[in-house]
């Protein structure tokens, strides 16, 4: 059974609530159609109703099973107003600037989780990673123990003998443009953690790098060298190598040949 397939089980097994806030989207909507076609969410657009509908109709869209709520008419925009001035106030949020900032569907969509009146949001379709990120951060904060926020890619390569069935996690690929040695070993465990709840499998960590065990020498590879050390001293069990090029990372052939002694 392929990852999607087995998380589309997982899915239908127990159906989520999954807040879309970019729902004047052509793609959004089209991706609304065929998840209520599949069974596998419900799904809540976020916008304004008669233009969110308006769209749909004109491109035979079938949205009908989907739930829409508009922030400025939901019976939950003063409660949310509320939260969010309390959970900012001592940050300078004043409450008309709550009450600015709820009506926009990614912060009003994030009070829907905190308050869990949905169980997730997916944004970042048409809004930058920081329009995305700061709600969540104000709102949802990090898991606990979390030093760093990170971002990381889920791949999923169809018919494909390398990785976990050929599905892998990249990261840091769009937040952290220059992590230090010491913020490259947290991203490590923590894109680990993820792989291992999205997944269900134990997470192989490649450091990777344009070096593969010494075959070439720069502060770059010296930074990636020393990560992987702090990883293996605060995560001894976590399975984790360093520094190495992709191909010798996935590739056992290439592995035995670039990296003979492991």
């Amino acid at each position: 059974m392929s990852f999607i397939e087995n998380i589309k089980m997982k899915a239908k097994s127990n159906i989520k609530n999954i807040a879309l806030p970019e729902a004047t989207d052509l793609r959004v909507l089209e991706a609304t159609q065929m998840i209520l076609k599949e069974g596998f969410a419900q799904i809540t657009l976020i916008g304004n109703k008669e233009e969110i509908e308006a769209i749909a109709r004109k491109n035979n869209i079938d949205i009908s099973l989907a739930n829409i709520i508009d922030p400025e008419n939901s019976d939950k925009y003063d409660t949310y107003v509320n939260e969010f001035y309390e959970l900012r106030k001592l940050k300078g949020i004043d409450y008309n600037k709550a009450k600015q900032l709820i009506k926009d569907p990614v912060y009003f969509g994030m009070m829907m989780v905190k308050q869990a009146d949905c169980d997730g949001l997916v944004s970042g379709a048409i809004h930058s990673t920081s329009d995305t990120l700061r709600p969540a951060l104000q709102i949802l904060k990090t898991a606990p123990n979390t030093k760093l926020v990170s971002a990381f890619f889920l791949m999923i390569v169809p018919n494909c003998e390398f990785g976990e069935n050929g599905t892998f996690v990249f990261s840091d690929c769009g937040l952290n443009a220059n992590p230090t040695q010491e913020e490259l070993s947290e991203i490590a465990i923590s894109s680990a953690k993820s792989f291992e709840q999205l997944v269900g499998k134990k997470a192989k960590v490649a450091m990777l790098s344009y070096s593969t065990y010494g075959s070439a020498k720069s502060e770059l590879t010296s930074k990636v060298i020393s990560a992987t050390n702090y990883i293996k001293e605060k995560e001894p069990n976590l399975l984790v190598d360093g520094e190495l090029q992709l191909d010798a990372a996935i590739i056992p052939e290439i592995a035995h040949s670039k990296a003979p002694r492991k």
